[in-house]
């Protein structure tokens, strides 16, 4: 099976976006799966209210898994993740528009109640999965070593 059906599956199952991403990388970047999914809970729906696409902010996890820097002196690592972490926004928003949740859901999800509506959870069913598959086949493209020397 690939990653993006991976996650894919995992979003069928109720995770949600963010969630879906991560969880598809957890493994390989040695997160524990359950943490994983815990730490990303709170980012699908745009942040619960339709802003950063939970797809997108759960492929921001995975990139600072994957290159974050964690020593405090270690200021080209720093550069080298904001770097990256760029580079997934831009194609993100190249491969699909806007980055925000309510762009492109389509539908403006600001409230609670405003996740409930038909035309939300309709969006919600065929979006949101392109989404985590983009962001999943974006990140998988990414070259990760730091080629600029």
């Amino acid at each position: 099976m690939e990653r993006f059906e991976y996650a894919l599956q995992e979003f069928g199952k109720g995770y949600n976006c963010a969630q879906s991403v991560l969880g598809a990388f957890c493994e390989e970047e040695g997160l524990d799966i359950k943490t994983g999914l815990k730490l990303a809970n709170g980012l699908g729906g745009g942040l619960r209210c339709g802003e950063a696409c939970g797809a997108a902010t759960g492929a921001a996890l995975v990139v600072g898994l994957k290159c974050g820097f964690f020593v405090e002196s270690d200021l080209t690592q720093k550069v080298f993740c904001n770097k990256k972490a760029y580079e997934f926004i831009s194609k993100f928003k190249t491969a699909n528009g806007s980055v925000l949740c309510r762009d492109l859901l389509g539908e403006d999800i600001r409230a609670p109640e405003d996740h409930n509506t038909p035309e939300a959870r309709a969006a919600h069913k065929t979006v949101c999965p392109e989404m985590v598959a983009s962001a999943v086949r974006i990140l998988e493209d990414m070259e990760w070593e730091d080629n600029d020397d």
